[in-house]
């Protein structure tokens, strides 16, 4: 692996960069947009009369941004040329994603909303990878001008990482299918117009065959959003869903009958490994801000940075955020070369797991190194903080991720190789 960021990448993010300031930059600064990236003012996001849900201009501004992006040709860089985006590599997304998150936060890339310049399409990714012929060309095209917006509906109240224990059925009738169950923390529900749904079809409870993804209308009889879950960091979208006996067909079965969890693994291993990339970039923005303020800050007469211990815990954080980038790269470079995923899902956990912990480590720090400054919402820190918490714990929590590895290490899952 030659280790120069590839050149079409380096072109990207100067185009990039130029396009964030010439467009999407002015956007932000006007009709007090800027109130939706003032720390002090984020509440603005948040419709709290209406559940705690985004705030309807928040979103309006967002797709604003999608729109100037996908005229620049930049939003669907990353899919299929055929879809309209460039064939981008998982190494091209890992590098972007996190020059974007070392911007900073603002219109160009706010990954509360996962939303950024270059989009992340995952659930079309899904839908490129195991749809049939005729479902792509059906939902395709209506996923990327949104006219279909597809959730996510994998977790349950009672099974969150270990989704071969749930307890969602899908059962037949005729040319039907009827689906009973509960979902917990489906994302993107405020909005969506159906759902991928995954229930057991067939095995056991803890096997991992059985289990098929359906594509399921929100507005289906029977489907039913019971609540919007707030969290650490709003506003939510994040919905509990309750399905009663709600009728899908055959041609809404996404993938094999019974391989849903396939489809599910690419969602995860994708985002995971962007996440963490997404990750190193904020983490070095606090970083950033830290020592910009500490060169700058003078205490008993001298420059705060002068001293050891402001010094040193951030050259470490600094120093940690080169290697982790380094697995990153590495680990996106062999996706891109075809690698059977199942022989890297160990190093994919440890880029998402070590790049979501350094994240907020260094935020945390910067917080520290900035006194009572970095705790005051006039500086990024604590919205960083709270917004990369979350990946500690979706798309696997740390501990299932730190398991993964341990399974190669000692043997359960395939000895591990260096």
């Amino acid at each position: 692996m030659d280790f120069a960021v590839p050149d079409d990448v380096a072109r990207l993010l100067v185009d990039l960069d130029r396009f964030i300031d010439d467009v999407i930059k002015p956007i932000e600064d006007a009709d007090d947009n800027v109130r939706f990236f003032d720390y002090r003012r984020e509440d603005s996001r948040t419709d709290w009369h209406r559940g705690g849900l985004p705030n309807a201009e928040w979103e309006a501004l967002l797709a604003r941004m999608r729109v100037e992006a996908d005229r620049a040709g930049f939003l669907r860089w990353h899919l299929p040329k055929r879809f309209g985006g460039s064939d981008g590599t998982n190494l091209g997304m890992a590098i972007v994603r996190e020059h974007l998150a070392r911007r900073g936060l603002g219109l160009h890339n706010d990954l509360q909303n996962e939303s950024s310049v270059v989009g992340n399409f995952p659930t079309v990714l899904m839908m490129e990878r195991y749809g049939s012929p005729a479902q792509q060309e059906h939902w395709i095209p209506r996923m990327l001008d949104g006219t279909a917006r597809v959730g996510f509906g994998l977790t349950e109240p009672l099974h969150g990482s270990d989704a071969t224990w749930m307890e969602t059925t899908a059962v037949r009738d005729g040319d039907e299918w009827v689906i009973n169950g509960e979902k917990y923390w489906n994302t993107g529900l405020h909005a969506a117009t159906h759902d991928y749904v995954f229930a057991r079809t067939s095995g056991s409870a803890g096997e991992g065959h059985g289990i098929t993804c359906f594509i399921v209308p929100t507005d289906a009889p029977g489907f039913e959003v019971a609540e919007f879950m707030w969290t650490f960091n709003m506003p939510t979208d994040h919905a509990h869903v309750r399905l009663t006996d709600v009728r899908v067909g055959n041609a809404d079965i996404l993938g094999e009958a019974g391989r849903g969890l396939e489809t599910a693994q690419l969602f995860v291993h994708e985002n995971r490994i962007r996440q963490g990339a997404s990750s190193v970039g904020a983490g070095l923005h606090c970083i950033d801000v830290a020592v910009d303020y500490v060169n700058n800050r003078t205490t008993f007469g001298r420059p705060l940075s002068q001293n050891q211990a402001i010094q040193f815990p951030l050259a470490e954080l600094y120093t940690e955020a080169e290697m982790i980038r380094a697995l990153i790269w590495k680990t996106a470079w062999e996706m891109d070369e075809g690698v059977d995923p199942t022989e890297i899902t160990d190093k994919v956990a440890m880029c998402n797991y070590r790049g979501n912990r350094f994240c907020c480590d260094a935020a945390d720090r910067a917080m520290q190194s900035c006194g009572g400054n970095g705790y005051g919402r006039h500086m990024p820190f604590e919205h960083i903080y709270r917004h990369h918490r979350r990946y500690r714990i979706t798309e696997g929590t740390e501990e299932i991720q730190i398991r993964k590895v341990a399974g190669r290490l000692f043997g359960f899952t395939g000895r591990a190789k260096t």
